[in-house]
């Protein structure tokens, strides 16, 4: 990390924006995100056109988010071979069309429900390409004391579109399906993918021409020597565990969320609340590190950033009140951002050119794999041993993750976070 007194460290996010490729790779990523949500919300909704009277909807759902998880689990890796064989330009923009083709083909397809699994399946398998190779731009872009910045703007987007794509996603397909019963829903995203893709086609990235024999792609190799550099590197490798457990845990949280908004006084229908609230931390978070991170270069940001989430999760297995349960999960989110962001940009600034698609299609591979875990096992721990136990389990395995993490990088993490 730089000293204090770098540019980037007083100007911030201002000076990111000066730079127009950095800014459309930018917006075309914040609108990929709010599309990603929405098409989610499409899919849940035209299930009621898929289904007859007798089918089990809460089924249909189901094998709606597995036919869309099967490719982050097993096409992860694989994606992130290919994003180093080929321009991540050319793969940023023809993903982003190709997503809106398929969204824009559901109305001329048949109304059979293998079809709608087909395409949250495809949709999901584009999707596993656009991530490593938007990671993978970002230093292309940037110099390397902007990677903290870049990376507090891009984590403050993801979760903006999270809140923003889920909270307008059904207004918005309300209003398009008024503007067009048939058409307008699909339209809607299908129009968002194909704006971004759009975006996207306007960034000026400096990619060293491909010859031939780098063209030619050996997935099994090219997966060994990714694994190899991972065994060589335990700096990133150990960035890359930080980030499986942080997701792991909010994973959890997910699941534990519901029950969790009901002993704060909430609905059960309102636990976007407790993660809109987390959101918000993570977007002042990233907002802090954005504008003055690099100060804090010789301070274990990830471990005060697991400590922050330890303690939030203790203190919530005893929590009642509305406004403080929001508070302790807006510290949450706080905490969080002081994990993803120091660990992602590490990554960033560790891995060569050569190998970034690599390591982030591992890593989307890793994080996408450890998060069905606390998806499956949350909810029946909870209903053994209640909320309460399983959330301290959950701080126990925080802090216990976060002080292992710092013992095997601090003395290395001065030197280049």
């Amino acid at each position: 990390m730089p000293s204090s007194g770098s540019p980037t460290s007083s100007s911030g996010f201002f000076q990111l924006l000066q730079n127009r490729s950095f800014l459309l790779l930018w917006c075309g990523q914040g609108l990929s995100q709010i599309a990603d949500k929405v098409f989610f919300v499409l899919l849940i909704s035209l299930l009621v056109n898929y289904q007859t009277p007798d089918d089990p909807v809460n089924s249909m759902r189901s094998a709606l988010m597995i036919a869309a998880t099967l490719p982050a689990i097993f096409l992860g890796s694989a994606a992130g071979i290919f994003v180093d064989r080929f321009e991540k330009k050319h793969i940023l923009t023809v993903c982003n069309y190709l997503r809106g083709a398929l969204t824009l083909l559901i109305p001329v397809l048949p109304t059979a429900f293998f079809i709608l699994l087909a395409i949250a399946f495809l949709e999901s398998i584009l999707t596993q390409f656009f991530a490593p190779a938007e990671q993978a731009a970002i230093p292309l872009l940037v110099s390397h004391d902007e990677l903290m910045p870049a990376n507090a703007l891009f984590t403050t987007t993801i979760m903006g579109a999270l809140i923003v794509g889920f909270a307008i996603g059904e207004p918005l397909l309300s209003m398009a399906k008024l503007w067009n019963a048939e058409l307008g829903q699909t339209a809607l995203v299908g129009g968002l993918y194909i704006l971004a893709g759009g975006i996207l086609q306007w960034v000026k990235l400096k990619e060293p021409k491909a010859s031939p024999a780098t063209l030619s792609v050996h997935p099994w190799s090219d997966f060994k020597a990714g694994l190899r550099y991972l065994r060589q590197n335990p700096l990133v490798s150990n960035a890359m565990m930080q980030l499986t457990i942080l997701y792991s845990v909010f994973a959890a949280l997910t699941i534990l969320a519901i029950q969790l908004a009901q002993e704060i006084g909430l609905k059960s229908t309102q636990f976007g609340f407790l993660l809109a609230a987390s959101g918000i931390g993570m977007v002042l978070g990233a907002a802090f590190l954005g504008h003055w991170g690099d100060r804090f270069h010789h301070k274990p940001l990830p471990l005060i950033g697991f400590i922050i989430m330890a303690s939030m999760l203790a203190i919530f297995a005893v929590v009642n009140d509305l406004w403080l349960g929001l508070t302790l999960s807006a510290f949450l989110g706080i905490g969080a951002s002081l994990i993803a962001i120091p660990m992602q940009t590490l990554i960033q600034r560790q891995t060569p050119e050569t190998m970034r698609g690599k390591v982030f299609g591992f890593q989307n591979n890793v994080i996408n794999i450890a998060l069905s875990a606390p998806l499956a096992i949350a909810g029946p721990l909870t209903d053994m041993f209640g909320l309460s136990a399983v959330l301290l389990g959950i701080s126990v395995v925080v802090a216990l993750g976060g002080i292992w993490a710092w013992k095997n990088t601090h003395r290395v993490l001065e030197d280049v976070i």
